[in-house]
């Protein structure tokens, strides 16, 4: 997803028609990621959406590539959750914060399965398309210590500095 104009997104004004349809289309989104309707989920997202991990270097693309994303992480964790933390709704989109909780019972990203528990803290945005009135994919950042953990023994190492960065103090943590 190319990143929009800073400026224009600024200057978004915030009206409450836009922020419920907005709302809505957040909610039907949310309820169809927790009935595992990915037809569901599509019908949220804008034909071109991106799906991103960041420092992940990874991107699902359209709707092809977020009906891949949502069946390779529910093959990974068939028991996945999403606890909602916080969420900001405004008219650039929605970001939330939300505790993911799962088994990890199938290969994902590289990692195969362990048959852990997994924990992580994540923020996902969900850009607004506000032409097609539709969400534009979700950029998704995992707390740092969390998804390190995750990706001890994973192939990805080279997302390695972004991962194992302590967010306390700064410093760099060994994975090996």
């Amino acid at each position: 997803m190319s990143a929009p104009d800073p400026r224009k997104l600024i200057d978004s004004s915030p009206d409450p028609v836009t922020h419920d349809e907005i709302r809505r289309l957040w909610k039907k989104h949310s309820i169809a990621e927790d009935a595992r309707d990915i037809a569901g989920l599509l019908s949220t997202l804008t034909d071109d959406c991106v799906y991103e991990i960041a420092g992940v270097e990874r991107k699902w693309q359209g709707h092809a590539g977020a009906r891949r994303f949502y069946e390779e992480l529910l093959a990974a964790f068939p028991d996945v959750r999403f606890e909602l933390r916080y969420i900001v709704i405004g008219p650039q989109g929605v970001c939330e914060e939300a505790r993911l909780t799962g088994t990890h019972r199938g290969n994902w990203l590289g990692q195969p399965p362990t048959g852990k528990p997994v924990d992580l803290q994540v923020v996902i945005f969900f850009p607004w398309d506000p032409e097609k009135r539709l969400f534009a994919g979700e950029r998704v950042f995992v707390a740092p210590g969390t998804l390190a953990e995750f990706f001890a023994r994973s192939p990805l190492r080279q997302a390695k500095t972004d991962l194992t960065r302590d967010m306390d103090t700064g410093r760099s943590v060994d994975l090996t």
